[in-house]
């Protein structure tokens, strides 16, 4: 009997989204003669059981293809809002996964899909997590779907910024996405040659950073770059 598995990309957008639905497909239907359907927009689509046939055609096409076939939603199965206020259609995406005949549901997605997932198992679906997200903060995990791009775009941004800095003899501040994480900041700071660093999970004191901007200057250095970690919502505060 061949069996079914549907596929969807929840929250943020992410390179390499598209590659990892066409591995995913790619192994079901070559391996595992299963056949394999897309649910669009996340975890909406699963429950207004909107989908797309994710057949060899569609799927050889989408390697290099930027941003995902099946769209994305940050919603939440039980917090989805459906006529001006929130429901709980849990069990509207169970009744879906049976009337898809699915005997497995893969999510891609970050922190939060994966905690949404989590609550779609303990319904009894049998359900597989890819992670995504650029912020690689996905517990457990050496390196999420996205992180990769990420780092090279903001190592890049801050390697540019160099030559402004020095010719302007400015202090640039460089605000990197990552949540609550400080990978991307790290990681773009050392390859791209920040002066200074600021992570959230490291404690700092702004007159320690800005003395050792002082120093440089001192020092015939008249211009440095700040690698700041901060969250979606505004700059890394300083700590205590």
């Amino acid at each position: 009997m061949t069996k079914h598995i549907g596929i969807l990309t929840a929250g943020g957008d992410s390179p390499g989204l598209n590659a990892a639905i066409r591995g995913v497909g790619k192994a079901a239907q070559s391996y595992y003669d299963m056949q394999m359907i897309g649910f669009m927009d996340g975890f909406r689509g699963l429950v207004d059981n909107r989908t797309t046939r994710l057949d060899g055609g569609v799927l050889s096409g989408i390697l290099t293809q930027g941003g995902i076939i099946l769209g994305t939603s940050r919603d939440k199965p039980h917090r989805m809002v459906f006529a001006g206020k929130k429901q709980d259609m849990t069990d509207v995406i169970v009744e879906n996964y049976a009337a898809n005949h699915l005997d497995a549901l893969v999510c891609l997605g970050g922190g939060g899909t994966q905690k949404n997932a989590l609550q779609l198992m303990e319904k009894g679906l049998n359900i597989i997590t890819l992670p995504k997200t650029i912020d690689n903060d996905v517990g457990k995990t050496d390196t999420t779907f996205g992180f990769d791009t990420a780092l090279g775009i903001a190592t890049e941004g801050i390697d540019r910024l160099h030559s402004t800095a020095h010719s302007h003899h400015r202090i640039i501040v460089v605000e990197i996405m990552g949540h609550r994480a400080g990978w991307l900041a790290l990681g773009a700071g050392i390859a791209g040659g920040a002066d200074v660093i600021l992570l959230p999970e490291i404690p700092y004191d702004i007159e320690s950073v800005a003395e050792a901007i002082r120093a440089r200057v001192r020092s015939g250095k008249n211009f440095s770059i700040v690698a700041v970690s901060a969250p979606v919502l505004g700059i890394a505060e300083p700590r205590p």
